[in-house]
């Protein structure tokens, strides 16, 4: 064995893809910060500043508010199965990817999962649901507030007013969306919210935030069985995060720096102006790319994501060798589509930090070089111009570290 490990010198890319987005500065400088033990008596006390942080974030005053040491897959899980009984009977909404991996891991569950289907690229018809949980006791409906493999959004409201007509609990996937785009569990009554860290939220993957409210502690207090997950019950883990700090995993130190100061950053902004940034620059991409001639894939203005934007890929250019020549040119990643949507569709991020109207003027400027090399004939300057026009009808705030 003569080969030797040289050092680890990752590069620097703009990473303009569903997730993970770019970082501040100052959350690299949280992640470098020495490391300490998880029961040391200056971590656990530092441990107390994520609930404050989370609950401003998510906007509820919830008592179980903490993030889940996992991704937002776990997220998915915790919120699925802590709920559930055998006997019990839910509905997940599904119209895209990770919206159906809601349904798998529930299926996995004692319960029987009723799904609530919508063509890709479309909100479920909250009428469909509905009629699905009628004459049924349902426990709860499931759904992705931003569904990333396909760029759309669903308003919660709609969903809320029918699971309360069906006497069900509302569990509701924010991975994309939190920090992003308009949330307020307390007002929208979610009773389960989750998310991620690595999105809107701009700090490094590897934790859930989630939320429940006191509907949800009492139902945990009356469980007949325990919950399908040791890992992921929420009871124990909350007198990890509660007053107790009883040990019950060794949670990812370094991680819950990072998380802790891109909270800060979300705040330090404030929720509105960031939803506005998000919106004002994902306004300008849209313009830019429909000016470029290219389709987007979701039809209906209404149904986008902000965060996420879904545009069908030209028949004459191929899915891989453009998002290649983007990658070793001008060092910006953006995703393809999954399954059904495999090479006919990218999905551009702007989330968190990565939102930045410098980002999304090179971004264009990038494709539209890209588009011409590979054989699509596109207006000559029309993505940057017509994002620039979109720009100058609106205030740009800036990212809160970052310049305009």
């Amino acid at each position: 064995m003569t080969e030797s490990v040289g050092e680890l010198l990752p590069p620097a890319r703009l990473m303009l893809t569903p997730g993970p987005s770019c970082m501040d500065p100052r959350v690299y400088r949280a992640l470098a910060t020495p490391l300490v033990g998880h029961m040391d008596p200056w971590f656990t006390e530092m441990m107390g500043d994520l609930p404050v942080l989370l609950r401003k974030v998510f906007q509820t005053q919830n008592r179980i508010t903490f993030p889940i040491s996992a991704s937002g897959s776990g997220g998915i899980e915790a919120a699925v199965l802590n709920p559930v009984e055998a006997g019990d009977e839910c509905i997940v909404c599904v119209n895209g990817m990770f919206s159906e991996r809601m349904a798998i891991i529930a299926e996995r569950s004692p319960a029987k999962v009723i799904r609530v289907e919508a063509p890709l690229g479309r909100p479920v018809a909250p009428e469909d649901v509905r009629r699905a949980g009628q004459g049924r006791k349902i426990k709860f409906v499931g759904l992705a507030h931003g569904e990333t493999s396909t760029g759309v959004v669903q308003r919660l409201e709609d969903y809320r007013k029918v699971a309360d007509e069906l006497g069900a609990l509302l569990i509701v996937d924010t991975v994309a969306t939190l920090a992003g785009i308009p949330l307020d569990v307390d007002r929208q009554r979610i009773d389960i919210c989750f998310s991620g860290s690595q999105k809107a939220l701009s700090a490094p993957p590897g934790m859930a935030p989630i939320t429940v409210n006191s509907r949800i502690e009492d139902l945990l207090r009356t469980r007949k069985t325990p919950v399908g997950s040791w890992y992921f019950d929420l009871t124990p883990i909350l007198t990890m995060w509660g007053s107790e700090r009883t040990y019950h995993h060794t949670p990812p130190v370094s991680l819950i720096y990072a998380l802790r100061e891109a909270l800060r950053i979300v705040v330090e902004e404030g929720l509105e102006a960031r939803w506005e940034r998000h919106q004002q620059n994902q306004r300008a991409l849209v313009a830019g790319l429909e000016a470029l001639g290219l389709e987007l894939f979701v039809a209906n203005p209404a149904d986008r994501l902000v965060t996420v934007t879904a545009v069908k890929i030209p028949a004459t250019l191929d899915d891989r060798k453009v998002r290649t020549q983007l990658l070793d040119e001008f060092n910006i990643e953006i995703a393809g589509g999954f399954g059904p949507t495999k090479g006919k569709i990218w999905r551009i991020g702007l989330m968190g930090y990565s939102c930045q109207k410098t980002n999304v003027l090179l971004f264009l400027a990038a494709l539209e070089k890209t588009a011409l090399d590979q054989g699509l004939r596109v207006p000559a300057g029309a993505g940057v111009a017509a994002a620039i026009q979109s720009y100058q009808h609106s205030e740009q705030p800036a990212a809160v570290g970052a310049r305009k």
